[in-house]
């Protein structure tokens, strides 16, 4: 379990030279990591800051086709934050201009709780949570949550607005705050913010009752990095290869 003690904010600054992205480097950008998927295989790159963009330094989540999901697919890991309340997730993420969306895909969040939840695996109120974005069909986007009073066995997906859809080859910053509830209270929330290129910052989700945990034995302990395709099978899959690439990520204190 992450240490109670971790102070926000916390900022992942990506170490070593542009070009593959080595276990050794994943290992000391994101220390205290028990898993990950995608990096030993050489799927992430490490790319050198692109200043016309206005982007940092940034991991590109090469996308393999025919395949779905972090371990063959794309890449993921729980990077622990220690345990808190209230949480800000920010960073950018760029599509490939040829990036193919498919049926859908992950994309990095915030979870918590002693317990992987996601692929699946039911919320219950004591296992924990998992907040992330998806992109969908035809580059629309939403919050994938795993809560308590999830109605089916995969996530609840809460739309952005009809009129959205990711952009490709550009720079979008995203804001996804989570705020834990008092044990059996709906007083918990998410709120999704995106900013598009040379426009002002949008709240595109808001759920202010949200039941995540039945006791405080936990709370936002870990950022949920993923980035793949999927998604139960391979009609999510690429049929060419694409990558996104994902810069600046930063956690930080939230008000509830």
């Amino acid at each position: 379990m992450p240490s109670l003690s971790t102070e926000l904010p916390l900022r992942v600054t990506l170490t070593g030279k542009p070009g593959l992205y080595t276990q050794a480097q994943w290992k000391m950008d994101w220390p205290g990591c028990e898993f990950e998927g995608g990096v030993t295989p050489g799927r992430v790159e490490l790319r050198p800051a692109d200043l016309a963009a206005k982007m940092g330094p940034a991991l590109r989540i090469h996308f393999a086709p025919g395949q779905i999901g972090p371990e063959e697919g794309g890449a993921g890991w729980r990077w622990p934050i220690g345990t808190h309340d209230a949480v800000e997730l920010l960073y950018t993420v760029r599509f490939s201009p040829d990036f193919e969306f498919v049926k859908g895909g992950k994309l990095p969040g915030l979870c918590g709780g002693p317990e992987n939840v996601s692929g699946g695996r039911r919320a219950d109120g004591h296992n924990g949570f998992s907040a992330r974005l998806m992109w969908r069909r035809e580059a629309r986007g939403e919050a994938y949550l795993y809560h308590k009073n999830q109605p089916e066995k995969y996530g609840q997906s809460f739309a952005f607005p009809k009129d959205f859809h990711f952009p490709v080859g550009v720079p979008v910053k995203v804001r996804l705050a989570v705020t834990m509830n008092r044990p059996e209270q709906k007083d918990g929330s998410v709120r999704v913010w995106i900013t598009l290129p040379n426009e002002k910052e949008k709240m595109l989700v808001e759920q202010t009752h949200m039941e995540w945990r039945s006791s405080a034995k936990f709370g936002v302990d870990g950022l949920y990095f993923e980035a793949f395709h999927g998604g139960s099978d391979t009609t999510w899959a690429p049929k060419t290869p694409c990558w996104a690439e994902f810069s600046d990520i930063q956690v930080t204190a939230a008000s509830r």
